[in-house]
């Protein structure tokens, strides 16, 4: 098992005719995911490495029941995107564009919640679930089974690199993942690191959870209250990148959107104390979650 993407998983991608869409499509269909359609509109009747394109969401979850959609279209037709997609019954929606108008992000994540949708995103590099060949998003390249193999611990990273770096991590430490989540850069997104422990959580095939963080948001102190609560009782271990910044002068412009430092919301040693104060396992450097990890699982798998 897995969280929110399996081999049942029938894909439409939204913008499937662009460079970028494209290329995605041919790396996707080569790891070996159910690709069933494509959507742009004007372009019905093309091919795109196999898969047939329609001009509306429509068309494509009548002619092939798509069920799980990814947007790669430009900024100013994201929402467009998703509300097309959450009109048509599609349920998990990845949204890889970034820049998106940050109202636009707040319509489509609210009409999300009004419909019981789960994205992913948006500016996100995807997710992947390895042990049924499944991804969306660029997540992985061209060859994701470099750092992304079968195994029992679940990734969530705010960084969309550092996703594949993490998980190549657990892979170094003798593991493999369930499910690694990309869960976007921007301050506004449709899943947090707390929406994804409360999944994996219900998951039994993930047995850890490893989380890369950055500053900004109150994600992590949102994740660690959840913890402490008892919503999630699997081992966390978490890295927080960026310290350095609290050292920076007051002002400095640094990072993305989504690591803003606000007096001390964001600040990585804030996030770090709430998070070991409930229970996580918190490494002071990136190397250490390989030792942290073969500890952890193995005194779990000892009970």
């Amino acid at each position: 098992m897995a969280i929110l993407i399996d081999k049942r998983s029938r894909i439409v991608i939204q913008g499937i005719t662009g460079r970028e869409a494209t290329m995605v499509t041919r790396h996707t269909l080569d790891y070996g995911t159910n690709v069933v359609a494509g959507v742009t509109p004007g372009k019905k009747g093309q091919h795109v490495h196999g898969v047939p394109v329609y001009n509306t969401v429509r068309e494509a979850v009548d002619a092939h029941q798509a069920d799980t959609s990814l947007v790669v279209v430009p900024p100013a037709f994201a929402l467009d995107a998703v509300r097309e997609a959450i009109d048509n019954g599609i349920k998990v929606i990845v949204v890889t564009t970034e820049n998106i108008p940050q109202m636009d992000t707040v319509k489509m994540l609210h009409l999300a919640r009004q419909n019981g949708v789960r994205i992913i995103g948006p500016n996100t590099v995807g997710m992947i679930n390895p042990k049924d060949r499944v991804k969306l998003g660029s997540i992985g390249g061209d060859n994701p089974d470099r750092c992304f193999v079968p195994g029992h611990v679940g990734v969530i990273s705010r960084s969309g690199g550092m996703t594949a770096e993490t998980s190549w991590m657990v892979k170094r430490a003798g593991f493999g993942v369930s499910t690694s989540v990309g869960i976007g850069g921007d301050a506004l997104i449709g899943t947090t690191i707390r929406d994804l422990l409360e999944l994996f959580e219900r998951d039994p095939d993930t047995h850890a959870v490893v989380t890369f963080s950055e500053p900004g948001t109150t994600f992590e102190e949102e994740a660690a209250a959840f913890v402490k609560s008892g919503g999630f009782r699997k081992p966390l271990i978490s890295f927080i990148a960026g310290r350095f910044t609290e050292r920076m002068p007051e002002g400095t412009v640094f990072g993305h959107a989504g690591a803003l430092i606000l007096g001390n919301v964001g600040r990585p040693s804030g996030k770090a104390q709430k998070l070991r104060e409930a229970g996580a396992h918190v490494v002071e450097r990136y190397d250490d979650l390989i030792e942290v990890l073969q500890s952890v699982l193995a005194a779990k798998e000892a009970k």
